[in-house]
């Protein structure tokens, strides 16, 4: 019988939403209490109208930081940690109960009391030691705070202190058990609780043949935890604490439901708000609801990333000149083809939608793109629905 971390989990998709809208409301009034805050005068009615609002990107966090540091004049409370990111980026933390939510992904590992959690996340600078230990703090679960590396030490520490469970990387719990399988030692790891990498089918069930249960989870820096695993196959549910959209690269508009794009996150943490952060990764939403009983929507993990900024003919392509070349030929939408002919790039540019001339889309593409390219006309509904609006199909191997 499954069990469910809180009711949240369960709730109906109205009450879900009435919920959000709220907190969505109360985490906007928080933004727009702060100094300089920028965001646009919109009443949110809806949890339609959070699509009019601008796209946070971790590039605009960095210059804001650099601006006014630490965090860019965003709102920050309860703060008792401040994390190193890449950048340099700044990330808040805090210590009460959850703070960044991954209990919730914890118990559906089955982690929980009684269980040592080999936390080989790291300490140093970033957040995800912490994160995890935070985590494992709220479903009752004792841990050793392993950090990264020294695996022969981290074996005997699991065989001395009986570790039931493993937090870390996908691939660092093989490392440990090779390691152990070499020292003769004999580990008592159970479950597994992993981010921060790829998890592959064959290192799964390398896993499960050594009687372990391995769980992925989504998660980043910024926004802490934002989708998870309740079974493998099924896709990852998104987290009670957060609003995702699935939008198309350039425009942060949303995609039709199941079409793949960029995964931006609404953060309803009140001690942090961020709303609309785009994460980079690619994503599809999934239909239906999980067979775990737990009724979120689903995401299918990670489809690759959304930057898809491509230099052709020395000049630099971004998903951001696409959507203006869509919005200035009345288009629905468009993808940008690179490609080469001999040693020389090419581009050609397919635009979708009724009553386009080719002629002045060619135009535009000079204007927009300072590039020329030949321009196919497609039918409404015939462009890939995979994400992409800039592919690169050359290939770099003569």
């Amino acid at each position: 019988m499954t069990t469910y971390f809180d009711d949240l989990e369960t709730r109906t998709p109205e009450a879900r939403a009435a919920a959000q809208l709220d907190a969505l409301r109360a985490q906007i009034a928080l933004v727009r209490a702060m100094p300089g805050a920028c965001l646009p005068d919109v009443v949110v009615t809806s949890m339609a109208d959070l699509a009019k609002f601008p796209v946070l990107r971790k590039s605009d966090l960095g210059n804001w930081q650099k601006a006014q540091p630490p965090f860019g004049g965003l709102h920050v409370s309860n703060m008792t940690h401040v994390f190193q990111s890449p950048g340099p980026i700044y990330e808040p933390g805090g210590s009460s109960h959850d703070w960044w939510r991954f209990g919730r992904f914890l118990h559906a590992c089955g982690i929980g009391a009684g269980d040592l959690v080999q936390n080989c996340f790291g300490y140093h600078l970033t957040p995800a030691g912490t994160m995890f230990e935070n985590g494992a703090r709220a479903v009752g679960a004792a841990v050793l705070p392993a950090g990264t590396g020294q695996t022969e030490l981290q074996v005997r520490a699991a065989a001395d202190i009986g570790t039931t469970a493993y937090a870390g990387t996908p691939d660092y719990l093989k490392v440990i058990l090779e390691k152990a399988d070499e020292m003769g030692v004999a580990l008592k790891i159970t479950k597994a609780a992993v981010s921060g990498g790829a998890l592959f089918p064959q290192l799964r069930q390398y896993y499960a043949d050594r009687g372990i249960a391995c769980l992925q989870c989504y998660a980043t820096a910024d926004l802490g935890h934002i989708a998870y695993e309740t079974a493998p196959g099924e896709g990852m549910i998104v987290d009670e604490g957060v609003i995702v959209e699935i939008v198309t690269p350039g425009t942060g508009d949303p995609v039709a439901p199941g079409d793949v794009g960029e995964v931006v996150v609404t953060s309803l943490n009140p001690d942090y708000p961020l709303i609309r952060f785009a994460t980079g990764d690619m994503s599809a939403a999934m239909p239906g609801t999980s067979p775990c009983g737990r009724t979120n929507m689903r995401i299918k993990g990670w489809m690759g990333r959304a930057d898809q900024t491509t230099k052709i003919k020395g000049m630099f392509v971004r998903p951001e000149q696409v959507a203006a070349l869509v919005a200035k030929v009345g288009a629905a939408r468009a993808r940008v083809i690179a490609d080469r002919t001999g040693d020389a790039d090419t581009m050609q540019v397919h635009v979708e939608g009724t009553g386009l001339d080719a002629a002045t889309i060619a135009t535009a593409v000079v204007d927009i793109l300072k590039l020329k390219g030949d321009v196919i006309c497609c039918a409404p509904g015939t462009l890939p629905r995979d994400g992409l609006v800039i592919e690169d199909r050359r290939t770099y191997e003569t």
